[in-house]
């Protein structure tokens, strides 16, 4: 047995690290995290030895190192290695998620919510994001009550050129894993976005003045160039409220929903809709979503009393 080990061992030690990181793929896949994490360890001594230091390999490396880490239950060399891979890539979202997942294991709720809100700029659509940034809310709200956003670390900003070019490169492997559809959202560039933005700006010159069919018309136009805006959803669902399109007013809270699954504004405004439809059942649902992230939110309150009372 010591021999095939040696064997092992020695056959390891002749491989690349492309080749190294491929086994060390399959005994993840396997559920052999501890050999996993070995064999990447010596794909990293194979590039740093080669001289030919390719940031992006690395952090790749590190990060599926990482990942043996943290289904081992070895969360701080997980943290430890994400971050390694982090100053190597810049806001790489599987590292960002990653150390979120041992952050939040290691009950460091607040770097958690960092890290899952830093993903989630990179691309909205991340479930794993969502969920954790909900939890997080949840847990952060019992520990230091209302006032826990002014307890948070500095949340940093992605660069719009990071941020579209990882966005991209997430895109492109969903369509290789899924297949292309026919019908899905390609990633906004830079100048959809400002132009998204100018007209958002727009909108909301004009809700102020009180012309919400306008304001409708703009927010409409920004969503053509950005549909991943989470506040323009929710201010156009405003004006529904506003024209009694409450059907409408639903359906765009529950696009912003989709987006963030905490966001108060659309829980809100949501819940405004359905009692005028006279759904006191979804309006009281979300209003107890709403008071799980925002216990102390009068305005919650006080709609889910009016509500209680009419059911």
């Amino acid at each position: 047995m010591c021999y095939r080990k040696t064997k092992m061992s020695q056959k390891r030690r002749s491989q690349s690290w492309t080749e190294l990181k491929q086994a060390g793929n399959e005994f993840f896949k396997t559920g052999q995290y501890g050999e996993a994490a070995s064999i990447y360890s010596q794909a990293i001594k194979e590039v740093e030895k080669s001289g030919k230091k390719n940031p992006e390999d690395l952090s790749i490396l590190y990060s599926n190192r990482a990942a043996s880490y943290l289904k081992d239950g070895n969360c701080w060399e997980c943290v430890k290695d994400c971050t390694v891979s982090l100053d190597l890539v810049p806001f790489g979202i599987k590292p960002l998620l990653r150390r979120a997942a041992a952050y939040e294991a290691l009950e460091r709720y607040r770097l958690a919510y960092v890290d899952y809100k830093t993903a989630l700029q990179i691309d909205c659509n991340i479930p794993a994001a969502h969920d954790g940034t909900s939890r997080m809310t949840k847990c952060l709200t019992e520990v230091d009550g209302l006032s826990w956003r002014e307890k948070l670390p500095l949340i940093p900003t992605v660069p719009m050129a990071i941020k579209e070019k990882l966005s991209l490169a997430t895109s492109q492997q969903t369509k290789q894993h899924n297949g292309t559809r026919e019908n899905e959202k390609s990633v906004p560039g830079e100048d959809s976005i400002k132009k998204a933005l100018t007209l958002k700006k727009e909108g909301n010159a004009q809700v102020k003045k009180g012309e919400y069919k306008k304001a409708i018309e703009k927010y409409t136009q920004s969503l053509k160039h950005n549909s991943s805006e989470i506040t323009t959803y929710t201010n156009r669902a405003l004006c529904y409220l506003s024209l009694k399109m409450y059907k409408e007013a639903v359906q765009d809270c529950g696009e912003a929903l989709r987006l963030d699954s905490a966001n108060i504004k659309a829980l809100y405004r949501r819940a405004q809709a359905h009692k005028e439809l006279n759904d006191y059942k979804a309006c009281i649902e979300d209003l107890n979503s709403l008071l799980k992230v925002e216990p102390k939110n009068t305005a919650g309150q006080n709609l889910l009393l009016e509500v209680q009372k009419k059911k």
